[in-house]
Formats: structure tokens, C-alpha cells, sequence
């Protein structure tokens, strides 16, 4: 009933709760409000009300892994397990039943909710009978050493073994906080019996705290280089929980009424939000599956810093690289070409143009070239990790702008070596062959074909853009996943011991072999993937009667150049045509970018906050200097000064 009359009527109505609670505080504090029969009723409730589960419970992982836990809370959303009334964990989420509840329960200040539970902890107080707060007390204590012991025992984990092996040789700060935290219980209990004893003191156990997610952070840092799975990252999540709520009780324990009053108001939103989430499935598939992805992304990250041009030096190296790529992209083009004009079923069709596109690009990669498209993924997960420190405080709009700029003139550098190299290229060989044969590469009706799928009001072009986005994205998430995979299994390690490998190769040429699998298994994967699924979009479109197919920036430019072979176009055709290219480009680059961003954002739990302010940024620099964003300033301030950019 009191929790009813408490309920703001929309959790917007900050202020309802605030009020009603100052207001239930002071009628507390300065009358007998409560009958006797609702006291006693209390005091009986807190006498044989059991706390500890939900101290040491409620808003921490469970100790029996992922995929027990998974299975749990499915069942237990399918077929809950009768409350329990008298225990905390199940009492909560019958008096905070309603969705909004953990809102405006979080809204009121931890001060309002400090001065309620004292309020009434005071009007229970009878002389001469034990305060009815050492229920709630000693189940803390309780609470918080068997904490420590948990976090003691995951240091035997064969997943943190593996990241650090040290930790099997030495006493590590989990262990040694659960010795001081057996230290502080004990004083504080003896306390409890006789009040003249002095009060226990806990700097020590906090400065183990840090020192414990400093370990923690430093597993974080090594799943980096070393991998990890969802089950990692629960046992790693889990025991954040754990020194978290250490920590809560600590400060809830604590003797000075300015610390301990906050945390008691602190601790108790935290239990109402965690038993509201008890039981979903979702919300535990969520949590574990973003610290997941966020490894994931940040190897996508890693690689992502190769895609950004900086300088003078490294945009002619991306335009050389990506020229280089669209040589092989206009054979590529062509070779698709003739497999279609092949006497050949769908199948067959479909696997052979598959197998070109999954092969040329990991021949690309191989040779060190790039793919316009490719970068979005990787460089979406930089300018994510570059948010959240804006978010931290260790960056501003202006320097996310810069990125931003850099970011772009990327991409026009590698879209300018993409396009021009593929058409130049798709010209040469189709005019040897016009030259040769006295007749055009394509017939009239692959060139009608070729010029009417481009027309993005004539077909649909542009939602088959977006279809290649989404497979770009895609295939930048495979990449990650199979990056994390070949460092959790230590690929190089293994492939550098594998006995066939030693029979066949010198111990040189195995160990380079081992190196570069490790180091671009990922890329090789995510290469071939989007091959892949390049190639039986349409096939698959076909068989479910769909328009699916799909339009990728580059090959539209590599089947450009094959048309104007033929001089079926004219200058202003060409250029119109091309210019429908670039829109589809826009739109690979679009969609997978903000996807990728997407994700990432997701990933680190954290948004783009004042968007508003990073595009004015990133307007004033554009405005400033249009060309910045297709030349790198150094080139730039040499055309102004007259001077000869090449040197």
C-alpha cells in the first residue's frame, strides 16, 4: 500500500515520488504514525526475513555459468518458482511489480531513500530489546565474506588461468582481499556484541578492491590479444558484480553517516532494478553477448586504424593500394561475365560466381590491396571507441570531427582508386578485345542489362546497395569473430607445433606461415564470407520470388567501363552513368558504416550523445575548407603555397 501511494502516476513525474517520500519521512520522524500492531508486524518481518540471497544475489551473475543461467531464467520466465516471503529476493519484485517501478525508484535520491529506512528503523527502535537493523547487518557481514570467497575461487578458473598463468604462483589481490575481508567481518561482528570495541577498519580492504579491477581490467586488456567467448565474458562480468557489491556493503557498513546513509539509499535502487531483471532471458543474452561483441569490434577496431589516412605519405598509399584492387576487381567483373554467359544451371552458376568473388577477394587482401567498401566496418568501430572517450571526457567534438574528416577523405581516396583504376582497366580490355575480335566485349542486350540495373530510378539499384551494405557489415563482423577465434585458440602457437607443417616446410617458412594465419584470419574469413554472399543473393532472391540482388560501387564501375567499350555511350551518357555508380557507392558506404557504428556503440553501452554538436563541428571545419575532405592538409597547404606535392 505505502509503495502504491509512493507510485508517480508516469515514472517522468520525477518530483511525485521525491515529495510523497520527504513528506511519509517527516510524518515518521516527528509523530507516532504507526500503530503498535504495524510495528510489531515490522519488527516480527525483520526478525525472520532472510537478506543475505539478495545481497549476495541480486545483480550478480550466477557462479553456474552462462549457459545454466540461460537455461534458468528461461525456465523460471516460463514457470517462476513460488515466492518465498520471507526472503528479500522474492518479496521486491512483488511490491515492485510494475515495469516502471526500478525508474522512479532510481529517481528519488539516495539521501530521500537513506532518511526513510532511518526514519523507520528508529520508530521500530523499543528500549531495551536489540535493534531490529542487525537482521539486515550481520546478513551483510554474511553477504560480503562469502563475496570474497567466490572471488577468491574464480582465480582457479581454467579461462583466467590461461590469460595469466602467473596466477597459479602467486598470492593474486582476489585471494588476499578475501583474507582482509575475513579480518574486517570478524571485528565488525565482535563490534556488534560490544560497541566499546574500536571500529574496523576498511581502507585496507578498499585498497585491495582497486588493486582486484586492476586485475580485472589487465584479463580485459589480454582477451584482446589472447580472445574470449560469452563464457569469459560472464565469469569476467561476474566478478566485477562481485567487487561492485563488495564494495556497496563496505560503504553501507560504514560508521560515517554521510558514506553509509548514500549507500544504503544506493544499494537498495540496485536491488530493486536487479530483481526486476531476475528472470530475463533477454537481458542476460544482451549483457553477455555486448561484452562479446565489443571484443569483437575492437579487433575490427585494430584493423580499422590501417583504413584511416593521416597524412600526405598514407593517402597516395591507400590510392596505390586501392588502384591496385581495381585491376583485380575489372578481371574479377569480367570473369563474372563469362560465367553467366555460361550454358550452366543456377547452381552451378551460382557457386562459380560465388567462388570468384570469395577468392578475389582474399587474392586482394593477400596482395595488400583495398576494397573502397571494406573500410566502413573497420573504421566505424574507431570512431566508436573515440565516442565513448568523449563520453570519459578524454576527447571533444572537435577532435571526433577531425576523425570524421579523416575518415571521409579515406574513403574518397580509396573510392578514386577503386572506380578510375577498374573502369581504366575495364576499357583497355574491352577495346583489345573489340580491337582483336572486330566485335564488343558485351552484346546488345548485356549492355541494355548492365546500363538499366545502374538507373536508380529505372531499377532498383539502390535498395541492392543496401543489401551489399548490410553484407559488408556482415563480413567485418565475421572478421572480428574469426580474429577473436584465432587468438582465443592460439592459432600461431599451434600452427608453429602442428607435425604436419614441420614434415612439409622448414622451421622458417612454418613459423611466417603461422604468423600471417594468425594475424589475418579474420581478414581472410570476412573476405571470403562476403564473396559468398555476394554471389547467392541473387540466386536466393530468385528462388523466394524476391527482388533480391545485389550492386557493389566497384564492379558497377568495372561493368561501365566494359559498356563504354563498345562506344554504345556517349561522354554525357558515361558521365551519368557514372555518376549513378558513385550514389550506389554512397549507399554501400552509408549503410555499412552506420551499421558497423551501430553495433559498436551498442557494444560499449554508450550513444552519440551531442550529435548536433559533432556535425556543426564537423560543418565549420568542412565549410572552412571543402577540399579537406578528398585531400590531407599537408597537400593541401603545398597547392595554396605553390609548392610540388609529390615531394
Amino acid at each position: 500500500m505505502v509503495v502504491d501511494w509512493l507510485r508517480p502516476k508516469t515514472p517522468e513525474n520525477k518530483g511525485w515520488a521525491e515529495g510523497r517520500m520527504n513528506y511519509l519521512t517527516i510524518a515518521l520522524e516527528s509523530s507516532d504514525l504507526l500503530p503498535p500492531p504495524v510495528l510489531d508486524g515490522l519488527r516480527h518481518w525483520l526478525g525472520k526475513t532472510q537478506f543475505f540471497n539478495a545481497f549476495a544475489g541480486l545483480g550478480v551473475f550466477s557462479r553456474r555459468g552462462f549457459v545454466r543461467e540461460f537455461a534458468e531464467r528461461c525456465h523460471e520466465h516460463i514457470s517462476p518458482t513460488p515466492p518465498a516471503h520471507n526472503y528479500l529476493r522474492d518479496i521486491l519484485p512483488l511490491v515492485f511489480h510494475q515495469e516502471t517501478d526500478p525508474r522512479w525508484v532510481a529517481s528519488v535520491s539516495d539521501e530521500s531513500w537513506s532518511r526513510l529506512f532511518l526514519a523507520v528503523r528508529r520508530a521500530l527502535v523499543l528500549p531495551g530489546r536489540p535493534d531490529p537493523a542487525l537482521t539486515p547487518i550481520e546478513a551483510a557481514l554474511y553477504a560480503m565474506e562469502m563475496l570474497s570467497i567466490w572471488g577468491a575461487a574464480e582465480e582457479l578458473e581454467p579461462e583466467l588461468m590461461r590469460l595469466d598463468p602467473e596466477l597459479s604462483q602467486s598470492d593474486s589481490a582476489f585471494v588476499a582481499l578475501q583474507r582482509e575481508i575475513a579480518l574486517y567481518v570478524e571485528q565488525a561482528r565482535a563490534r556488534l556484541n560490544q560497541p566499546d570495541l574500536p571500529e574496523s577498519d576498511d581502507s585496507h580492504a578498499r585498497v585491495l578492491l582497486d588493486q582486484c579491477r586492476e586485475q580485472l581490467a589487465r584479463f580485459r586488456k589480454k582477451i584482446l590479444t589472447r580472445g574470449t567467448t560469452i563464457s569469459l565474458a560472464h565469469l569476467l562480468e561476474r566478478l566485477d558484480q562481485t567487487f561492485t557489491r563488495i564494495e556497496d556493503l563496505l560503504d553501507v557498513l560504514s560508521l560515517d553517516p554521510a558514506v553509509g546513509g548514500a549507500a544504503r539509499g544506493r544499494l537498495f535502487k540496485r536491488l530493486v532494478q536487479a530483481s526486476s531483471e531476475r528472470h530475463s532471458p533477454r537481458l542476460l543474452w544482451q549483457r553477455n553477448v555486448r561484452l562479446l561483441a565489443r571484443n569483437i569490434t575492437e579487433s575490427a577496431s585494430n584493423h580499422g586504424e590501417h583504413y584511416i589516412t593521416r597524412d600526405g605519405r598514407e593517402y597516395l598509399a591507400m590510392l596505390r593500394s586501392a588502384a591496385g584492387a581495381g585491376v583485380l576487381i575489372a578481371l574479377m567483373a569480367l570473369l563474372k561475365l563469362w560465367i553467366v554467359e555460361l550454358p550452366l544451371k543456377p547452381v552451378a552458376e551460382t557457386f562459380l560466381v560465388s567462388l570468384n568473388y570469395g577468392l578475389g577477394f582474399v587474392f586482394i587482401h593477400m596482395l595488400h590491396f583495398t576494397v573502397a567498401t571494406k573500410q566502413p566496418a573497420m573504421t566505424a568501430a574507431c570512431f566508436a571507441g573515440a565516442v565513448e572517450r568523449e563520453e570519459q571526457g578524454r576527447a571533444n567534438q572537435k577532435k571526433l570531427a577531425a576523425l570524421l574528416i579523416q575518415v571521409c577523405r579515406s574513403q574518397f581516396a580509396a573510392v578514386v582508386g577503386n572506380v578510375s583504376v577498374a573502369v581504366a582497366v575495364a576499357l583497355l580490355v574491352g577495346g583489345l578485345y573489340r580491337h582483336l575480335t572486330g566485335r564488343s566485349l558485351l552484346a546488345e542486350e548485356a549492355v541494355v542489362y548492365q546500363l538499366h540495373v545502374l538507373h536508380p530510378l529505372l531499377s532498383l539499384a539502390l535498395f541492392h546497395a543496401a543489401i551489399a551494405g548490410v553484407w559488408l557489415f556482415f563480413s567485418g563482423l565475421v572478421a572480428g569473430f574469426y580474429d577473436n577465434r584465432a587468438a582465443y585458440l592460439d592459432v600461431r602457437r599451434r600452427l608453429r607445433r602442428n607435425p604436419l607443417l614441420t614434415a612439409l616446410l622448414s622451421p622458417e617458412r612454418q613459423g611466417r606461415l603461422a604468423d600471417y594465419v594468425h594475424d589475418n584470419y579474420g581478414a581472410l574469413a570476412g573476405n571470403f564470407i562476403f564473396g559468398l554472399l555476394l554471389g547467392v543473393t541473387g540466386y536466393v532472391g530468385s528462388l523466394l520470388s524476391l527482388p533480391l540482388d545485389i550492386r557493389h560501387i566497384a564492379f558497377s564501375s568495372a561493368n561501365l567501363g566494359y559498356v563504354m567499350s563498345g562506344d554504345e555511350l556517349s561522354p554525357a551518357a558515361f558521365l551519368l552513368n557514372l555518376a549513378f555508380v558513385l550514389l550506389i557507392g554512397m549507399i554501400n558506404l552509408l549503410v555499412s558504416f552506420f551499421l558497423a557504428l551501430w553495433v559498436a556503440l551498442k557494444s560499449r553501452s554508450t550513444r552519440m550523445g551531442r550529435l548536433s554538436a559533432l556535425w556543426r563541428a564537423f560543418y565549420d571545419r568542412v565549410r572552412e575548407d571543402p577540399l579537406v575532405l578528398v585531400l590531407p592538409p599537408r597537400v593541401l597547404s603545398q597547392i595554396k603555397t605553390g609548392e610540388d606535392p609529390m615531394k
